[in-house]
Protein backbone atom coordinates (compact mmCIF):
# COMPACT_ATOMS: atom_id res chain seq x y z
CA UNK A 1 0.00 0.00 0.00
CA UNK A 2 1.05 3.64 -0.28
CA UNK A 3 0.32 6.90 1.54
CA UNK A 4 0.86 10.45 0.24
CA UNK A 5 2.86 13.26 1.76
CA UNK A 6 0.83 16.12 3.19
CA UNK A 7 0.99 19.86 3.72
CA UNK A 8 -0.69 20.99 6.93
CA UNK A 9 -2.12 24.46 7.61
CA UNK A 10 -1.89 25.71 3.99
CA UNK A 11 -0.96 29.09 5.39
CA UNK A 12 -3.99 30.45 7.30
CA UNK A 13 -5.63 27.16 8.30
CA UNK A 14 -3.58 26.40 11.39
CA UNK A 15 -4.45 22.87 12.63
CA UNK A 16 -7.62 22.90 10.47
CA UNK A 17 -6.55 22.58 6.81
CA UNK A 18 -4.37 20.01 5.12
CA UNK A 19 -3.63 18.74 1.62
CA UNK A 20 -2.28 15.48 0.22
CA UNK A 21 0.38 15.80 -2.47
CA UNK A 22 1.81 13.41 -5.06
CA UNK A 23 4.82 12.14 -3.15
CA UNK A 24 4.32 8.71 -1.54
CA UNK A 25 5.76 6.33 1.01
CA UNK A 26 5.07 2.66 0.31
CA UNK A 27 4.41 0.00 2.96
CA UNK A 28 4.49 -3.77 2.83
CA UNK A 29 3.09 -5.66 5.82
CA UNK A 30 2.69 -9.33 6.71
CA UNK A 31 1.41 -11.16 9.75
CA UNK A 32 4.47 -12.58 11.52
CA UNK A 33 5.58 -14.47 14.61
CA UNK A 34 7.17 -11.33 16.06
CA UNK A 35 6.92 -7.63 15.20
CA UNK A 36 9.61 -6.00 13.05
CA UNK A 37 10.03 -2.76 11.11
CA UNK A 38 12.51 -2.12 8.27
CA UNK A 39 12.93 1.25 6.58
CA UNK A 40 14.44 1.53 3.10
CA UNK A 41 14.72 4.24 0.47
CA UNK A 42 15.38 7.96 0.60
CA UNK A 43 15.54 9.36 4.11
CA UNK A 44 15.74 5.97 5.84
CA UNK A 45 19.02 6.94 7.51
CA UNK A 46 17.58 10.32 8.58
CA UNK A 47 14.75 8.96 10.69
CA UNK A 48 14.57 9.56 14.41
CA UNK A 49 14.22 6.71 16.88
CA UNK A 50 10.48 7.35 17.12
CA UNK A 51 9.65 6.27 13.56
CA UNK A 52 9.66 2.48 13.99
CA UNK A 53 7.60 2.48 17.21
CA UNK A 54 5.10 4.86 15.57
CA UNK A 55 4.19 2.62 12.64
CA UNK A 56 4.26 -0.52 14.83
CA UNK A 57 2.04 1.19 17.41
CA UNK A 58 -0.49 2.06 14.71
CA UNK A 59 -0.63 -1.51 13.40
CA UNK A 60 -1.00 -2.96 16.90
CA UNK A 61 -3.77 -0.47 17.69
CA UNK A 62 -5.83 -1.92 14.86
CA UNK A 63 -5.34 -5.47 16.13
CA UNK A 64 -6.37 -4.46 19.65
CA UNK A 65 -9.44 -2.56 18.46
CA UNK A 66 -10.45 -5.55 16.33
CA UNK A 67 -9.98 -7.94 19.26
CA UNK A 68 -7.27 -9.87 17.46
CA UNK A 69 -3.84 -11.06 18.55
CA UNK A 70 -1.38 -10.43 15.75
CA UNK A 71 2.20 -9.34 15.16
CA UNK A 72 3.32 -7.64 11.97
CA UNK A 73 6.49 -7.52 9.88
CA UNK A 74 6.58 -4.11 8.20
CA UNK A 75 8.78 -2.75 5.43
CA UNK A 76 8.53 0.96 4.61
CA UNK A 77 10.05 2.31 1.37
CA UNK A 78 10.41 6.05 1.91
CA UNK A 79 10.32 9.03 -0.41
CA UNK A 80 8.81 11.63 1.98
CA UNK A 81 11.65 13.56 3.66
CA UNK A 82 11.35 13.22 7.46
CA UNK A 83 11.07 16.24 9.78
CA UNK A 84 10.54 18.63 6.87
CA UNK A 85 6.84 19.45 7.38
CA UNK A 86 5.57 16.99 4.77
CA UNK A 87 3.75 14.57 7.05
CA UNK A 88 6.23 11.71 7.20
CA UNK A 89 4.96 10.69 10.65
CA UNK A 90 1.35 10.96 9.49
CA UNK A 91 2.17 8.69 6.52
CA UNK A 92 3.69 6.10 8.87
CA UNK A 93 0.67 6.19 11.17
CA UNK A 94 -1.84 5.93 8.34
CA UNK A 95 0.24 3.26 6.62
CA UNK A 96 0.35 1.16 9.79
CA UNK A 97 -3.37 1.53 10.40
CA UNK A 98 -4.61 0.90 6.86
CA UNK A 99 -2.23 -1.97 6.09
CA UNK A 100 -3.03 -3.80 9.34
CA UNK A 101 -6.75 -3.24 8.84
CA UNK A 102 -6.53 -4.69 5.34
CA UNK A 103 -4.53 -7.72 6.51
CA UNK A 104 -7.08 -8.45 9.23
CA UNK A 105 -10.01 -8.39 6.82
CA UNK A 106 -11.06 -4.74 7.19
CA UNK A 107 -12.75 -4.94 10.61
CA UNK A 108 -12.58 -1.14 11.12
CA UNK A 109 -14.27 1.62 9.14
CA UNK A 110 -12.33 4.47 7.58
CA UNK A 111 -13.95 6.79 10.13
CA UNK A 112 -12.60 4.67 12.97
CA UNK A 113 -9.13 4.65 11.39
CA UNK A 114 -9.22 8.44 11.09
CA UNK A 115 -10.11 8.85 14.78
CA UNK A 116 -7.30 6.48 15.74
CA UNK A 117 -4.79 8.25 13.50
CA UNK A 118 -5.62 11.65 15.00
CA UNK A 119 -5.27 10.25 18.51
CA UNK A 120 -1.82 8.81 17.75
CA UNK A 121 -0.60 11.90 15.87
CA UNK A 122 -2.02 14.40 18.36
CA UNK A 123 -3.70 16.60 15.73
CA UNK A 124 -5.85 15.62 12.74
CA UNK A 125 -4.90 17.77 9.75
CA UNK A 126 -2.00 15.73 8.35
CA UNK A 127 -3.47 12.29 9.04
CA UNK A 128 -6.84 13.22 7.55
CA UNK A 129 -5.22 14.40 4.32
CA UNK A 130 -2.97 11.32 4.20
CA UNK A 131 -5.90 8.97 4.65
CA UNK A 132 -8.52 10.70 2.48
CA UNK A 133 -6.54 12.65 -0.13
CA UNK A 134 -7.45 16.02 -1.60
CA UNK A 135 -7.75 19.04 0.67
CA UNK A 136 -9.33 18.45 4.07
CA UNK A 137 -11.00 20.71 6.62
CA UNK A 138 -11.00 19.25 10.15
CA UNK A 139 -12.56 20.15 13.47
CA UNK A 140 -13.20 18.36 16.75
CA UNK A 141 -16.51 18.42 18.60
CA UNK A 142 -17.11 16.69 21.95
CA UNK A 143 -14.04 14.57 21.38
CA UNK A 144 -15.14 13.48 17.91
CA UNK A 145 -13.54 14.44 14.64
CA UNK A 146 -15.48 16.21 11.90
CA UNK A 147 -13.83 16.22 8.50
CA UNK A 148 -14.75 17.60 5.09
CA UNK A 149 -12.86 16.83 1.88
CA UNK A 150 -12.46 19.07 -1.14
CA UNK A 151 -11.08 18.29 -4.59
CA UNK A 152 -9.92 21.68 -5.89
CA UNK A 153 -11.43 22.96 -9.12
CA UNK A 154 -8.05 24.43 -10.00
CA UNK A 155 -5.14 22.90 -11.90
CA UNK A 156 -2.82 23.68 -9.01
CA UNK A 157 0.82 22.73 -9.14
CA UNK A 158 3.04 22.97 -6.09
CA UNK A 159 6.76 23.66 -5.99
CA UNK A 160 8.30 22.29 -2.79
CA UNK A 161 11.58 23.76 -1.59
CA UNK A 162 12.91 21.16 0.87
CA UNK A 163 15.84 22.49 2.96
CA UNK A 164 18.60 20.29 4.29
CA UNK A 165 17.57 20.91 7.89
CA UNK A 166 15.10 19.29 10.23
CA UNK A 167 12.56 21.20 12.30
CA UNK A 168 10.88 19.33 15.14
CA UNK A 169 7.15 19.96 15.44
CA UNK A 170 7.50 20.38 19.20
CA UNK A 171 10.16 23.06 18.77
CA UNK A 172 8.05 24.96 16.24
CA UNK A 173 4.92 24.80 18.39
CA UNK A 174 6.82 26.05 21.41
CA UNK A 175 7.36 29.37 19.62
CA UNK A 176 3.64 30.08 19.24
CA UNK A 177 1.94 32.52 21.61
CA UNK A 178 -0.92 31.34 23.81
CA UNK A 179 -3.06 34.34 22.83
CA UNK A 180 -3.16 36.43 19.65
CA UNK A 181 -4.60 39.88 18.86
CA UNK A 182 -8.23 39.90 17.77
CA UNK A 183 -7.31 41.45 14.43
CA UNK A 184 -4.91 38.58 13.69
CA UNK A 185 -7.60 36.02 14.49
CA UNK A 186 -10.05 37.78 12.17
CA UNK A 187 -7.34 38.07 9.50
CA UNK A 188 -6.78 34.31 9.51
CA UNK A 189 -10.47 33.42 9.65
CA UNK A 190 -11.11 35.49 6.54
CA UNK A 191 -8.11 34.02 4.69
CA UNK A 192 -8.94 30.41 5.57
CA UNK A 193 -12.54 30.87 4.43
CA UNK A 194 -11.35 32.59 1.26
CA UNK A 195 -8.91 29.76 0.55
CA UNK A 196 -11.58 27.07 0.78
CA UNK A 197 -13.85 29.21 -1.42
CA UNK A 198 -11.11 29.64 -4.02
CA UNK A 199 -10.58 25.87 -4.18
CA UNK A 200 -14.30 25.09 -4.36
CA UNK A 201 -15.19 27.57 -7.10
CA UNK A 202 -11.88 27.42 -8.96
CA UNK A 203 -10.96 31.09 -8.63
CA UNK A 204 -7.16 31.39 -8.66
CA UNK A 205 -7.38 35.18 -8.37
CA UNK A 206 -8.34 34.75 -4.71
CA UNK A 207 -5.23 32.74 -3.80
CA UNK A 208 -2.66 35.55 -3.33
CA UNK A 209 -4.80 36.96 -0.52
CA UNK A 210 -6.10 33.60 0.74
CA UNK A 211 -2.65 32.12 1.44
CA UNK A 212 -1.57 34.80 3.92
CA UNK A 213 -1.15 34.02 7.62
CA UNK A 214 -0.53 35.81 10.91
CA UNK A 215 -1.07 33.04 13.47
CA UNK A 216 1.96 30.78 13.14
CA UNK A 217 4.34 31.55 10.27
CA UNK A 218 5.66 34.89 11.59
CA UNK A 219 6.70 33.14 14.82
CA UNK A 220 8.13 30.01 13.23
CA UNK A 221 10.09 31.94 10.60
CA UNK A 222 12.95 32.42 13.06
CA UNK A 223 13.74 28.69 12.73
CA UNK A 224 14.25 28.95 8.96
CA UNK A 225 16.73 31.54 7.63
CA UNK A 226 15.41 33.30 4.53
CA UNK A 227 11.78 32.18 4.87
CA UNK A 228 10.23 35.59 4.15
CA UNK A 229 12.62 36.18 1.25
CA UNK A 230 11.80 32.77 -0.23
CA UNK A 231 8.07 33.50 -0.07
CA UNK A 232 8.64 36.85 -1.77
CA UNK A 233 10.84 35.26 -4.45
CA UNK A 234 8.18 32.65 -5.19
CA UNK A 235 5.56 35.34 -5.72
CA UNK A 236 7.89 37.40 -7.90
CA UNK A 237 8.55 34.32 -10.05
CA UNK A 238 4.82 33.81 -10.65
CA UNK A 239 3.45 31.82 -7.70
CA UNK A 240 0.02 32.61 -6.30
CA UNK A 241 1.64 32.40 -2.89
CA UNK A 242 3.92 30.28 -0.73
CA UNK A 243 3.50 28.83 2.76
CA UNK A 244 5.41 26.92 5.37
CA UNK A 245 4.51 23.24 5.01
CA UNK A 246 3.34 22.18 8.44
CA UNK A 247 5.89 23.40 10.95
CA UNK A 248 8.64 23.42 8.28
CA UNK A 249 11.24 23.41 7.03
CA UNK A 250 9.71 22.89 3.56
CA UNK A 251 8.22 25.90 1.79
CA UNK A 252 5.35 25.08 -0.59
CA UNK A 253 4.53 27.47 -3.44
CA UNK A 254 1.19 27.17 -5.24
CA UNK A 255 1.72 27.91 -8.91
CA UNK A 256 0.27 27.70 -12.42
CA UNK A 257 1.70 24.66 -14.20
CA UNK A 258 3.85 26.67 -16.61
CA UNK A 259 5.58 28.54 -13.76
CA UNK A 260 6.38 25.60 -11.47
CA UNK A 261 10.00 25.04 -12.48
CA UNK A 262 10.82 28.76 -12.48
CA UNK A 263 9.27 29.27 -9.07
CA UNK A 264 11.13 26.27 -7.67
CA UNK A 265 14.45 27.56 -8.96
CA UNK A 266 13.78 31.04 -7.56
CA UNK A 267 13.13 29.55 -4.14
CA UNK A 268 16.25 27.36 -4.31
CA UNK A 269 18.47 30.28 -5.22
CA UNK A 270 16.98 32.48 -2.51
CA UNK A 271 17.55 29.82 0.13
CA UNK A 272 21.14 29.47 -1.12
CA UNK A 273 21.72 33.20 -0.61
CA UNK A 274 20.76 32.61 3.03
CA UNK A 275 23.21 29.68 3.24
CA UNK A 276 20.48 27.04 3.18
CA UNK A 277 20.67 24.20 0.63
CA UNK A 278 17.27 23.08 -0.66
CA UNK A 279 16.02 20.43 -3.08
CA UNK A 280 13.07 21.24 -5.33
CA UNK A 281 10.20 18.82 -5.92
CA UNK A 282 7.27 19.53 -8.19
CA UNK A 283 4.00 17.94 -7.10
CA UNK A 284 0.23 18.32 -7.35
CA UNK A 285 -2.72 17.70 -5.05
CA UNK A 286 -3.12 13.93 -4.57
CA UNK A 287 -6.81 13.01 -4.85
CA UNK A 288 -6.57 9.43 -3.60
CA UNK A 289 -5.09 9.35 -0.10
CA UNK A 290 -4.05 5.96 1.27
CA UNK A 291 -4.27 3.19 -1.35
CA UNK A 292 -4.09 -0.55 -0.87
CA UNK A 293 -2.37 -2.07 -3.91
CA UNK A 294 -3.61 -5.61 -4.47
Amino acid sequence: MSVPATIANLGPGFDTLGAAVTLRDRFHMEVADRPSVLFTGEGADDLGDEAAPLIARAAQAVARRAGREAAFAIRADLTIPPARGLGSSAASIVGGLVAANHLLGTPLTREALLEMAAEIEGHPDNVAAALLGGVVVVATEDGHLRCGRVLPRLDLHIALAVPDRRIATEEARALLPRTVPLQDAVFNLSRAALLVTALLIGDAALLPTALDDRLHQPYRARLLPGFSAVVAAAREAGAYGAVLAGSGSTVAAFVPAERASMVGEAMRQTFRRHEVAADIRLVQIDPDGAIVHE
